[in-house]
């Protein structure tokens, strides 16, 4: 009984054997948040670092080096708080990233996680709360108590809602340790101070209660006696009756002690009890503790003296226990609800300081200060036990055994139950069974005897008593339900079940629903579901039409239904759902459907369901798979046979294109869908046969359907379809030929249509295409049917509008048809230039009325051709007299009297010219062919062409050139025909006329080609035009264009020649404004000496234009005197300064005019001058201050700026421009007037203090763009300002408003520069987080040598929040340049955030071979960490890890190098290399390779490691080993596990070895390989003759061991021979054996040997004797009675095999097994030695 223990005692692990040092194991450097983690601050050397301890994987610790005052694990992530001074930071080391960071205002002096979200801090004044989600700082909470002041803060705790808060502290008082508390409601905002050293808050639930108890426990010590009361403390809440009592209104706290020391324990509930709920009675108990512990309390005088532990898990839900763990190791366990002590024990010798809640096993995990981490937890087999026994309080153990549901009290509950159910006392019996642990009394019996109890009384049965109290408890059993269900449902009182239901009172089973189905399958359904019964479930769903559910359900649950028969079922009560749930069953399956689609097909079928199947397969193959094609052709024949409207519809919507097209095709003809079957017939037959008949075809669809057939089987069709019926399907033959006569060639049609003379078609046909074919045959075929059809109209159309046809061919033809209509055969003599042909035609047959037709009608433009025609054949004047006048139509007169002219008959058409004149005709060529006729008569010529508007000025001019020169002219000069007048004036010297005309025309165009230079003829006509034609003009036009001809050829001499007579001479032109103008321009040009003159005569000219005309030309004083003429002073000075070059000039003429605007003008040209106080003045004078951007850039440039001052403050009170203003602050700047400029720029401006500050800047002038800066706060630029002028802490102050990028880098050289390297790295550190930046930062430090500031910066920035890859990675450059000692931890830190392939060739370059390795390893680049390690063995090889590396490369052939590496440099570490290879090795190649070298003994092990897998070179390779090493038995076992490898080869090296074993290997092997008497021979060698025997038996070959018989023999080996003879008993032959033993005289040997062969023989017989016997008794009773006694007995009935008659053979078969033949044949039987054995009786042959 003793040996029961109720605790489970553990030591999880020593953190010393860790690693971890025992002066770092405290409570100031070793925290435990929960059971996950173990944290422990250390310091190696130098350096700090936090250790991490997963309690998962203790045999691991991750060390980080981090520098923290405290450092805390969140209890259930990898996340850490760590506190330095007052910062506070959250990191996430998974992630590697800072979640949130924060700097309190105070210091803090402890810190918690109460939850897995939230950090309780404790300052010295309060307490705050911080949480882990969002951007928020840590919220005060409360204030500390005043009666905490003093106090070393322990702990903190939280109830589940954070709705109490509580601290704990202690401190040494009075030789003692003094435990205070301070207790906080958040709801009422009011704290209340507890003496006490440790606590905790639980929810329990009590017994009878609905709803867990907010539990407060807690636990004193103290000396004090009597009753103490605290001070009041505000606004009263319930702790306990006793330990609180209220007292006029205000709350005090009573301690009841003795005056020795006490350690109480308190048990209280706080805050409001919930509704429902009966208060929990408060809980006080004196902790004991043993007498050694209080000798040993004054050693507790230390700073972890005195207090208390009580884990928060405390009274959890299921065993409700308090662990109460004392300074000095002791271990107190209470029960919550009773506070009796259950168990006290010493656990550990030193002072546990940190304990937590032990989750897995709902104990309490500590660490005490030797490192070792404990737990205690419950022992649940030996809890009650140990209760009952041990402690003898069976109420306790009732108690925990119903509330932690804990076995060991089931004998305590049936004896109470049963003592109860035999008092009668059902209700509380029943309440027992109801709660007793695990179920116990919960069974079929115990229901048996509550229904086998008599009810008395009008209460409820006992049986339903019982089945409350277990509803109220929680879920009834299966047994339990189902007899509580059956009688509910017996009274109709389903509403009650479904209750329970709801509420998950019932144990849902299978058996529970089948009762529950026949009275409603719906909550039968929920009982399915929630008992897991797939199969009714689907059952149910089917019964109450919830198809669509089924198979949801069943792909929830993983089931698979029998859907086919669940279809069947739905199809017969509603087809339509049925296509529906087919359609799920396709669509919900996830690779494949829920059921064969073809059995889904057969289901419909059965019941004839043809819509609801065509509505399923439409939904299944839309998706028109190949697959599917003969579920598709199931889909239309159905449709075919029962609704061929719907298969025409779906044939329609070609949905499908994989069916049996053939098949459908017949099926749509015998259905009448026609077109449909010519859709999918194939062979001709069937097409012709069923493509005549049209009127069953829709004609559009039959035209598109010939567009499917190819070109021979169309014009068969067309043809079968003409033979049936021509009449009926001429129409639609017309319309396929028409729309496929491309593809079936126009002639073929043709031939088609003429071959059954079907002109009428052929005229349809060809109707249709002529107007859009080329070819010739088609037009000439088109006109011939349209000739024999009659349409002459449409013969008369296509030749007129044909241009295809072949003209000769159809005018042939026309002729040959003699039309009665001649008007086609006009048509085409016409349209081919064939008139003189149609004239004769015509007029040779008599037809001469379709002359007058052809002329008059169809094409009076022939009219001429006709003529000449008629003339041609000597038709009479009067006739084609009457034929012109007649003919109304247009026709070419030109060629009309060209014809007649032709032929010297032109007088012929004088009375019809001249009566178109009459009637009024203008036309040209009329009028042209009567003054030709008038001219040639002299019939008053020049009033004819002076007169007449109509002619045609240049064919008549023409006409008179040769016959008078003036009549050209006349003609010409009317038509203003300008080349033919020159020409023929030039040519006739008529340039008065010329003159004339060219003054009167005023076409420049025409003026300049007779004024050109290379007209002879120029001096001639100006003359002309000088002396006569501007003489005779007043109009001013003709003297305009005339001079504007002279000035574009170029003639100013002629020209001035021409104006001066024109101005100066000529008063109606002298003031004319232009030709002024242009007399002096021309004289500019020609002749300058005159131009004064025309200046000073002259008075209406453009004086401006002409002014500036002449400067353009130079004339700088003839403009000068024009501008002044007219009082134009300022363009007059200017032509002074800017022409003439004379300042001075300019200057008196400026006095002299005294004008702004020439002020202005002076001052600009002495500013470009250079004069620039002189502009000034000037500029000042005219009051402008226009030019101020000139005036600024020339005082800037010579320097002026006290002159620029002066200009610019003038120009600031005529303008406010922000030019101007900005270029006077900078005025001011550069002269150094500094307080004007802060004047200036503090009042209402508009200047640009940016720009300004920048030119000052660029200019040196620091103190000034420092002013400016500031005044704009623009302190990027203002720190760099500063830098200049070696203000630095002013920079970097200026730099952080700034807050830029380029702004901090300016500054972090410039420090740099002048070595300022702590302001410097402040800067820095703002750059560095910027990627792009770095590069630059670095090479500007390492280019001026300061490296180990460089990397103190980059160092420094790796804690910034913004720490990116860059800066890990270039300090690992840096690294391995300067500091290579440093790299590998730096990398093994931040090797994730490092950018690996540029730290590779750093660490390269550098030769850390050791280093690339690992980043080698890292980047998973194992081939070149591989070959790193073995190029460089000494820095970077390591045994483990390039086991580790090897592995994992992927060429292979790294593997090879390895083990030439491994035989070089470590070859007593081969075998382990191979082993680790040994997956991936091509072993045949591995031994290959250490063949070649001679190291196959080397690798022995690896060779037996690898033999396994059978391999050929590998057994060989160790075979060889073994004969070298002479392990015969090695070998042996070799040869027989692994038979891989060249046995005879083998043999044949093992026959010739020294050793005998060997050679007995060999003989093995031959024996193996069925050389037996190879083997045999070689143990006869080597006198093994037992092995000899054994193979001689094993090779079944008689002729082997007879030979190895007569060996013995030969060497007088006769015990050999005997032992051979039993080894080769059943091989040898007696009768040899015999002859042997008789011939060498050794008979008594082989006799044992004979007396076994006798015997064996002998029983043979007998069982043949016997069995013949039974065989002739079986004969003779089956034997016929009436057989003939002669007749030959069938061989079959003789074992012999003989005829009766035979010689008689020994009984069976035995004598012919035995002598090889019939006993007693004609020759003797020899035996092995060919002796002759002579026939003797049957005993002697046997």
């Amino acid at each position: 009984m003793s040996s029961l223990l109720p605790i489970k005692f553990q030591e999880h692990v020593l953190l010393q054997s860790l690693g971890i040092n025992a002066a770092n194991i405290g409570f100031a450097t070793l925290t435990m948040e929960s059971d996950k983690y173990i944290v422990v601050r250390e310091k190696v050397g130098e350096n700090a670092q936090v250790v991490i301890v997963d309690m998962n994987d203790v045999n691991n610790p991750l060390r980080r080096p981090i520098t923290a005052d405290s450092v805390i694990m969140n209890p259930t992530t990898k996340v850490l708080a760590l506190k330095s001074s007052r910062t506070l930071q959250i990191f996430n080391i998974e992630m590697k990233a800072k979640m949130k960071a924060y700097n309190m205002p105070e210091d803090v002096i402890f810190w918690k996680w109460i939850n897995v979200n939230t950090i309780a801090l404790v300052s010295e004044t309060a307490a705050y709360h911080w949480s882990l989600q969002g951007d928020s700082p840590p919220v005060k909470v409360f204030e500390r108590h005043s009666t905490l002041s003093g106090f070393q803060i322990i702990n903190y705790r939280a109830d589940a809602e954070c709705k109490w808060l509580l601290i704990i502290g202690i401190a040494a008082k009075d030789n003692r340790v003094v435990g205070a508390m301070q207790l906080y409601s958040t709801e009422r905002k009011v704290s209340q101070p507890i003496e006490g050293h440790a606590a905790c808050f639980v929810n329990f639930k009590i017994e009878g209660n609905p709803h867990p108890s907010n539990l407060f426990c807690f636990s004193v010590r103290t000396t004090q006696g009597g009753k103490s009361y605290g001070p009041p403390v505000g606004a009263a809440f319930s702790i306990s009756e006793k330990v609180v009592q209220l007292r006029e209104g205000k709350l005090y706290v009573r301690f009841i002690v003795h005056a020795i020391i006490f350690l109480m324990l308190h048990v209280i509930e706080i805050g409001n009890p919930p509704a429902g709920n009966q208060p929990f009675q408060k809980k006080q108990v004196e902790v004991y503790y043993p007498a050694e512990a209080a000798t040993d309390f004054p050693v507790a005088m230390q700073v972890y003296i005195g207090y208390f532990i009580v884990s928060s898990k405390a009274a959890s839900s299921k065993h409700g226990i308090i662990y109460l763990v004392t300074k000095y190791g002791y271990v107190h366990l209470y029960d919550i609800e009773t506070a009796v002590c259950i168990y006290m024990n010493r656990i550990s010798s030193e002072t546990i300081f940190v304990t937590a809640e032990y989750t897995t096993t709902e104990g309490i995990i500590g660490v005490n200060r030797k490192g070792q981490v404990l737990s205690v937890s419950i022992d649940e087999q030996n809890m009650i036990p140990y209760v009952t026994q041990t402690l003898q309080n069976p109420e306790l153990a009732l108690k925990l055994a119903v509330r932690c549901d804990l076995p060991g009290a089931e004998e305590l509950f049936v004896r109470k139950f049963n003592l109860l159910f035999g008092n009668g006392n059902y209700a509380e019996a029943a309440k027992v069974a109801a709660t007793a642990p695990q179920g116990i009394l919960r069974t079929p019996q115990t229901i048996q005897k509550f229904q086998q109890c008599p009810h008395t009384g009008g209460g409820p049965s006992p049986l339903l008593q019982y089945f409350g109290i277990l509803l109220d408890q929680g879920q009834l059993n299966k047994y339990e339900t189902l007899e509580l269900c059956r009688p509910v449902l017996v009274q109709g009182r389903k509403q009650l079940l479904e209750k329970w239901l709801t509420e998950g009172k019932l144990e849902c089973s299978e058996e529970l629903g089948d009762l529950v189905r026949p009275h409603d399958v719906n909550v039968a359904l929920s009982v399915y579901l929630r008992g897991n019964v797939p199969h009714k479930v689907v059952q149910c769903f089917a019964e109450t039409g919830q198809f669509d559910k089924i198979i949801l359900y069943a792909k929830k649950v993983n089931f698979e239904p029998d859907y086919l028969f669940q279809l069947r079922q739905v199809l017969r009560s509603n087809p339509e759902m049925g296509a529906k749930f087919a359609q799920m069953l396709v669509s919900e399956g996830e690779n494949e459907p829920l059921a064969d689609i073809n059995q889904i097909v057969g289901c419909f079928e059965e019941i004839q369901a043809v819509q609801p199947c065509t509505s399923f397969l439409l939904e299944v193959l839309k998706n028109d798979k190949e697959s599917e094609g003969h579920l598709q052709t199931k889909l239309l024949e159905m449709n075919l046979l029962c609704a061929p409207q719907v298969a025409d519809a779906i044939l329609g919507n070609q949905m499908f294109h994989h069916y049996d097209r053939a098949a459908i095709g017949q099926l749509c003809e015998k259905a009448g869908l026609l077109q449909r079957a010519l859709e999918h017939f194939t062979d001709l037959y069937d097409i012709k046969r069923t493509v005549v008949h049209t009127q069953h075809l829709k004609p559009d669809w039959l035209v598109n359907y010939f567009g499917q057939l190819s070109v021979e089987d169309s014009l068969e069709c067309l043809k079968a379809m003409l033979q049936t019926n021509m009449r009926q399907n001429l129409q639609i033959v017309v319309q396929i030929a028409t729309k496929y006569h491309e593809q079936l060639t126009t002639h073929a049609l043709i031939d088609l249509f003429e071959s059954f003379k079907s002109y009428e078609g052929l005229f349809y046909f060809l109707g249709s295409i002529v107007n859009f074919s080329q070819d010739p045959e088609v037009h000439f075929k088109y006109i011939q049917a349209a000739t024999r059809t009659g349409q002459i109209k449409e013969v008369e159309r296509i030749c007129r509008e044909s241009n295809c046809y072949e003209a000769e061919r159809v005018k042939n033809y026309l002729k040959e048809a003699k039309l009665t209509d001649q008007l086609p055969l006009i048509i085409v003599c016409d349209r081919h230039d064939m008139v003189h042909d149609l004239v004769l035609y015509l007029y040779r047959n008599n037809l001469q009325k379709y002359i007058e037709v052809f002329v008059q009608k169809v094409n009076p433009a022939r009219l001429p051709i006709v003529v000449g025609g008629l003339l041609d054949v000597d038709c009479s004047e009067d006739a084609i007299k009457q034929l012109i006048i007649n003919t109304r139509g247009k026709f070419d007169i030109d060629e009309l009297v060209e014809e007649v002219e032709k032929r010297n008959r032109l007088k012929l058409l004088a009375p019809w010219l001249e009566m178109r004149v009459q009637e009024g005709s203008t036309d040209a060529a009329t009028h042209n062919a009567l003054a030709k006729i008038y001219i040639d008569a002299n019939n008053n010529p020049e009033r004819f062409l002076r007169d007449n508007p109509y002619y045609d000025s240049r064919i008549v001019g023409k006409y008179c050139e040769k016959r008078d020169p003036h009549f050209a002219c006349l003609a010409y000069e009317r038509g203003q025909c300008d080349a033919e007048l020159v020409n023929v004036c030039n040519e006739n010297s008529l340039f008065k006329n010329l003159a004339r005309y060219l003054v009167k025309r005023r076409d420049f165009p025409l003026w300049a080609q007779v004024l050109a230079e290379d007209n002879q003829h120029r001096r001639q006509l100006i003359d002309q035009v000088v002396q006569t034609a501007l003489s005779e003009t007043q109009d001013p036009e003709d003297i305009s264009a005339t001079v504007k001809a002279f000035m574009a050829a170029d003639l100013p001499n002629e020209l001035i020649e021409l104006l001066e007579k024109i101005v100066l001479d000529n008063s109606v032109f002298s003031e004319h404004r232009n030709l002024q103008n242009l007399l002096i321009l021309t004289a500019i040009k020609a002749d300058r000496t005159r131009v004064m003159e025309y200046i000073q005569k002259l008075d209406n000219y453009d004086a401006p234009d002409i002014a500036n005309i002449a400067v353009s030309n130079q004339l700088f004083e003839e403009a000068f005197a024009i501008f002044k003429k007219f009082d134009v002073n300022t363009a007059a000075i200017n032509v002074l300064i800017d022409n003439v070059s004379n300042l001075d000039r300019a200057y008196e003429f400026a006095e002299r005019c005294n004008e702004p605007g020439v002020w202005a003008s002076l001052a600009k040209a002495q500013l470009k001058e250079g004069l620039v106080k002189e502009a000034v003045d000037s500029f000042i004078k005219a009051d402008d201050p226009t030019a101020y951007m000139e005036v600024v850039s020339k005082c800037s440039e010579t320097g002026n700026w006290e002159d620029l001052v002066r200009y610019l403050q003038m120009a600031r009170k005529k303008s406010r421009e922000s030019y101007i203003e900005t270029e006077l602050v900078y005025a001011y700047a550069k002269t150094n007037r500094l307080a004007d400029l802060e004047e200036f720029i503090s009042g209402p401006n508009h200047a640009q203090i940016q720009q300004i500050g920048d030119r000052c800047f660029e200019s040196g002038m620091y103190e000034a763009a420092k002013i400016l800066y500031n005044n704009i706060s623009n302190f990027a630029k203002l720190s760099v300002t500063l830098v200049r002028l070696n203000e630095f802490q002013g920079a970097v102050d200026a730099a952080r408003k700034a807050n830029s990028t380029k702004t901090w880098k300016q500054v972090c050289f410039a420090c740099v520069d002048n070595e300022e390297f702590r302001l410097a790295q402040m800067c820095g550190l703002h750059i560095v987080v910027h990627a792009d930046e770095l590069e630059e930062l670095i090479n500007y430090y390492q280019e001026r040598g300061y490296f180990e500031e460089l990397i103190g910066l980059l160092e420094a920035a790796l804690g910034l929040e913004r720490a990116h890859m860059g800066m890990f990675t270039e300090l690992a450059i840096l690294y391995s340049k300067y500091k290579e000692e440093k790299m590998r931890e730096h990398l093994e830190l931040f090797w994730s955030r490092v950018n690996i392939p540029k730290v590779l060739r750093a660490a390269e370059q550098a030769h850390l071979w050791s280093e690339l390795v690992f980043l080698y390893d890292k980047y998973e680049e194992y081939d070149n960490a591989a070959q790193t390690m073995m190029q460089h063995p000494v820095e970077a090889w390591r045994e483990q890890h390039f086991k580790e590396v090897i592995t994992k490369v992927a060429n292979i052939e790294l593997y090879y190098k390895a083990m030439q590496f491994y035989l070089d440099y470590k070859p007593m570490l081969l075998n382990d290399l191979l082993l680790v290879l040994t997956p991936r090795l091509d072993h045949s190649r591995t031994v290959s390779f250490f063949a070649k070298l001679n190291q196959l003994p080397l690798v022995k092990p690896y060779l037996r490691q690898v033999q396994t897998q059978n391999n050929k070179s590998v057994n060989e390779a160790l075979n060889q080993v073994l004969i070298e090493e002479e392990d015969y038995a090695g070998l042996r076992a070799s040869i027989d596990a692994y038979d891989n490898f060249d046995n005879i080869s083998l043999a044949q090296q093992l026959e010739k070895h020294e050793l005998l074993e060997f050679r007995r290997i060999s003989a093995y092997l031959y024996k193996g390989n069925n050389r037996w008497k190879q083997s045999v021979e070689l143990c006869k060698k080597d006198k093994l003759y037992k092995d000899a025997m054994e193979y001689a038996a094993e090779s079944r070959q008689p002729e082997i061991a007879e030979e190895l018989l007569a060996y013995f023999l030969e060497n007088k080996l006769h015990d050999c021979f005997a032992a051979s003879l039993y080894q080769m008993y059943d091989l040898l032959h007696p009768d040899v054996i015999l002859e042997l033993a008789w011939k060498h005289n050794i008979m008594d040997f082989a006799m044992p040997y004979m007396i076994q062969v006798m015997r064996d023989y002998h029983s043979r017989i007998g069982k043949l004797e016997r069995a013949e016997a039974e065989r002739k008794e079986e004969v003779q009773g089956n034997q016929q009675p009436n057989g003939s006694m002669i007749e030959p007995q069938l061989m079959l009935t003789f074992p012999g095999g003989a005829a009766i008659g035979s010689v008689p053979q020994m009984p069976g078969a035995y004598a012919a097994a035995v002598s090889g033949g019939p006993y007693g044949g004609t020759s003797p039987a020899t035996n092995a030695y060919g002796t002759p054995m002579y026939p003797s009786s049957g005993s002697y042959a046997m």
